[in-house]
């Protein structure tokens, strides 16, 4: 789907997130996108050049454009997730760019949460590592549909067919715990471009296509829930000007399915329902919406709704619940707690809730559920029952990334915490 002519949805937009372990060469395979498409400035092509020199670095060292921070160039680590954008003809990117520590697990799950695609780079000489597989698990439960395992350093094993195809088999037998449905693998070298941008002259064994290819030809449109009507209200517009004394809109992002106008439609949690009268945007009035259009709703009939409410299809409505499931990373130093009391929220709408039951805690290196160990410390990630203080409208992540995630928030630091996956 390409934009249409208000601009709405732009599907020439790719999210994707980087992982791998330490020195696998995320920063560089990063860099060497950038370089060879042209992204960047030449004043930058110079700064790195001359750094790469006053390093004594045998190569033009490109993983010194994205090590932005001093801290992460004086270590040559990446310490935090860091955006970076380029673009082709084809498609505009945006890259999360995660650190490979472990201690920095939730901020892999920060970088990834809201990626269509995930590339695993895997080190040549090393194989699949547990840094790899919790990676994986991440992107598994994170239901980032699309992953690509660049085996990287292919130039340091001869660029062996024979070790390729080896990783390929180990990463396969263990990806199959896991619930990713496109996987591609890419023997690559982002220290020298092969199968990075152009196609390898060292590796003519290997018949796919190149990175840059992959990314610009994923198709992630069909990723989008179109058949959950969902609309979480963020705002009420009320100009109460001459020109518009009694106009009433209800704006927000389409979170699942199409709305057509003079279609009946719900609102929770009344339960009244009603039909819409408009699609309403800046650039005029459309004839459906759907994700991730933001719009406002014109209704046939006065109901009173506010901010945290939701507009659903009648005949598909989300659960409505306060007793909830989820799998939480745990983002905060404070562990999580038994009886603890956080505020939650989801979508639109906030609520103050009570943690009942840590039910397990995940091993993400072995996927093994420990039932003993309740100890939630940040980066661990935990099977947990909440409570809310009010009903929230939700589906399960894995229908829904939008309306099935939540982020728990300290309710005296006013810090975020944990971030979940309703269940």
């Amino acid at each position: 789907m390409s934009d249409n002519k208000n601009g709405y949805m732009d599907m020439d937009l790719l999210r994707f997130t980087t992982a791998g372990s330490v020195d696998d060469g995320k920063s560089t395979l990063i860099g060497r996108l950038m370089y060879d498409t042209k992204s960047i400035f030449e004043d930058q092509i110079d700064a790195i050049e001359q750094s790469s020199q006053n390093r004594g670095d045998e190569h033009v060292n490109l993983a010194l454009l994205t090590d932005g921070l001093r801290a992460e160039r004086e270590q040559g680590i990446t310490i935090d997730v860091a955006y970076r954008y380029f673009a082709t003809p084809k498609r505009k990117f945006i890259i999360a760019d995660t650190p490979g520590h472990i201690q920095y697990t939730r901020n892999m799950v920060t970088g990834a949460s809201s990626a269509n695609l995930a590339i695993i780079l895997i080190d040549a000489r090393k194989g699949v590592i547990e840094q790899t597989k919790r990676h994986s698990f991440i992107a598994s439960l994170l239901q980032i549909k699309h992953v690509v395992v660049c085996i990287n350093k292919m130039d340091l094993v001869d660029y062996s067919e024979e070790v390729f195809e080896k990783i390929k088999k180990e990463y396969l037998s263990f990806e199959a715990k896991l619930e990713i449905p496109d996987i591609r693998f890419i023997p690559i070298s982002a220290l020298h471009g092969d199968n990075v941008v152009d196609k390898s002259k060292n590796m003519d064994w290997y018949q796919g296509p190149t990175l840059l290819w992959s990314l610009e030809n994923v198709q992630v449109s069909s990723d989008r829930n179109l058949i959950d009507g969902r609309m979480p209200v963020q705002w009420v517009i009320r100009p109460q000007s001459d020109k518009y004394h009694d106009f009433r809109g209800f704006a927000g992002l389409i979170s699942g399915g199409v709305f057509r106008k003079g279609e009946e439609v719900v609102i929770l949690p009344s339960g009244f329902t009603t039909k819409i009268k408009a699609i309403e945007t800046m650039n005029g009035e459309l004839q459906e919406a759907y994700p991730p259009m933001s719009v406002a709703f014109t209704l046939e009939d006065e109901i009173d709704i506010s901010r945290g409410d939701m507009i659903a299809k009648l005949n598909n409505q989300p659960t409505v619940g306060q007793d909830i499931e989820l799998m939480v990373c745990w983002l905060n130093l404070t562990p999580l707690k038994i009886g603890g009391k956080y505020i939650i929220k989801h979508t639109s709408n906030e609520a103050r809730c009570i943690i009942k039951e840590i039910r397990y805690k995940v091993n993400v290196n072995t996927l093994e559920k420990n039932e003993n160990d309740k100890n939630i410390e940040v980066n661990d990630i935990a099977r947990v029952l909440i409570k809310s203080a009010k009903p929230l409208f939700y589906d399960s992540y894995r229908k829904n990334r939008n309306t099935g995630s939540i982020i728990l928030i300290d309710e005296f630091s006013n810090e975020t915490v944990g971030a979940g996956m309703i269940i």
